[in-house]
């Protein structure tokens, strides 16, 4: 279909809490090791949210800072979507809270439930509505408060995960713009989503004194088949985009993938034939703050000076569904 107009990530922002949790620490909160931890995930430490600290409050800050480097306020916003699985409320969503927080009412908000793939999903829905002329500027997030859904008793699950906020303003492209998003593409394949889950809470399981006691509201994870699927699907949307637009490895100046496991990441490198040196990584910081992981990264590496005018980056994410998804664009 022949879009009306071009869309660019005009501007990102990101924002993680101030505790930091170290693998020294979770080796005395479960049978561990910091050896083993750097070894098998690629992960130092990770941010925790205080108790009073929201997912809505960790999205105003890392969209507060997207929205200045755009130059845009919340009047300007045409939409809000929110990547998260770890919402305020079940209702309303946290794109409602948060596009209160911003200024920008009477615009479509919501969330997307879509796992660590919620910020490539949200950012392909926004370069549809900017392309077709229906918004100008969309502010998308990917926020998650995963440490407060975790089962600090599983050391395969809990030394995983942590908090974050990543924030990005998808917008119109000028005449003058070198910057675009060039494609995108999103996936599922519901037939594996029994391997990433949170069982309890929903209509399926509600909450109940024994859901509580069986630990059913936190996150469930069959990790060795989750990483099979994670680097054959990744791999797949990418040479699937890649090749729409006549690209290879090469074309590329970096990856910036999800940050769930450093394995992961080498071995989708790998199977993409790109240069470790053109990878993005910052697990070791973070940990995986699942739909925030990505635009974390790209804000950090724009800040840094590593991604520069003109890059041309290749994001992408996998996620509970399972979910999974490209994103191609000249920064």
């Amino acid at each position: 279909m022949r879009t009306k107009w071009e869309a660019k990530i005009a501007g990102t922002g990101h924002y993680v809490p101030e505790k930091v949790l170290t693998n020294s620490d979770l080796e005395k909160i479960v049978d561990t090791s910091d050896e083993w931890i750097r070894s098998m995930t690629g992960m130092v430490e990770r941010r925790v949210a205080s108790k009073d600290q929201a997912s809505s409050d960790l999205a105003y800050e890392a969209s507060i800072k997207a929205m200045e480097m755009a130059g845009v306020k919340g009047k300007d916003i045409g939409m809000v979507i929110c990547g998260t699985v770890t919402p305020d409320h079940m209702f309303p969503t946290t794109a409602c809270i948060l596009q209160n927080k911003i200024g920008a009412r009477g615009c479509p908000a919501f969330d997307m439930s879509a796992g660590c793939t919620g910020f490539i999903y949200g950012a392909d829905i926004a370069r549809q509505y900017v392309e077709n002329g229906i918004a100008d500027n969309i502010l998308v997030v990917g926020v998650e408060t995963l440490t407060k859904i975790i089962n600090w008793k599983d050391r395969n699950t809990c030394v995983l995960f942590g908090d974050g906020a990543g924030a990005a303003i998808i917008s119109r492209t000028q005449s003058t713009d070198i910057s675009k998003i060039i494609d995108s593409e999103i996936m599922a394949d519901g037939a594996f989503g029994d391997l990433l889950i949170m069982e309890a809470g929903g209509s399926r399981m509600p909450a109940s004194e024994e859901t509580v006691r069986e630990n059913l509201h936190t996150i469930q994870m069959q990790g060795n088949k989750v990483f099979k699927h994670a680097v054959k699907s990744m791999a797949l949307v990418c040479e699937k985009v890649l090749k729409r637009n006549n690209m290879d490895s090469h074309s590329i100046d970096w990856v910036v993938p999800h940050q769930a496991n450093v394995r992961i990441i080498d071995s989708l490198a790998k199977r993409l034939k790109v240069d470790k040196d053109k990878v993005i990584i910052n697990i070791e910081k973070y940990g995986n703050t699942s739909a925030s992981t990505i635009p974390i990264a790209i804000d950090e590496a724009i800040r840094a000076n590593k991604i520069r005018k003109g890059d041309i980056v290749l994001m992408t994410a996998f996620g509970a569904g399972l979910t999974y998804g490209a994103y191609l664009v000249r920064i």
